[in-house]
C-alpha cells in the first residue's frame, strides 16, 4: 500500500505549470498539477479516460466545448479523444490531481 499526503507535494513555479507525477503504472497514471494566478493548461486531447480532481483553489476546466467552473473538492471527468483543459482564473492558485485510465 501506498500513501500520499498531497499538502507535502504541493509547489508551486513561477513560471510554468509546476507537475508532479504521483503514480505511473500502465493501468492508472496519476499526476499532480499546481498553477499559479494566471496560469492555464491548453486544451488538448488523448485516448485516455480522465478524472481531474480540484484539490486546492478555484478555476475554470473545459471538456470539449464546455466551460465549468469548479472550486475544491469537485471532479470533473472527460472521455476519452474529449479536448480538456483548465485555467487558474479566478484570482488564486489551482492545485488539481488527474487520475488517468486506458480505455479498453
Amino acid at each position: 500500500m501506498e500513501t500520499l499526503d498531497l499538502k507535502k507535494l504541493i509547489k508551486f513555479s513561477p513560471d510554468k505549470i509546476s507537475r508532479e507525477m504521483l503514480s505511473d503504472k500502465p493501468e492508472m497514471r496519476i499526476a499532480l498539477m499546481c498553477l499559479n494566478e494566471g496560469q492555464k493548461l491548453e486544451p488538448h486531447k488523448a485516448p485516455l479516460r480522465l478524472l481531474m480532481y480540484v484539490v486546492q483553489g478555484k478555476g475554470t476546466f473545459t471538456v470539449g466545448d464546455e466551460k465549468i467552473e469548479a472550486d475544491e473538492k469537485t471532479c470533473v471527468l472527460c472521455e476519452p479523444s474529449v479536448p480538456h483543459g483548465f485555467e487558474a482564473d479566478k484570482g488564486e492558485k489551482l492545485v488539481v490531481m488527474a487520475v488517468v485510465t486506458p480505455v479498453e
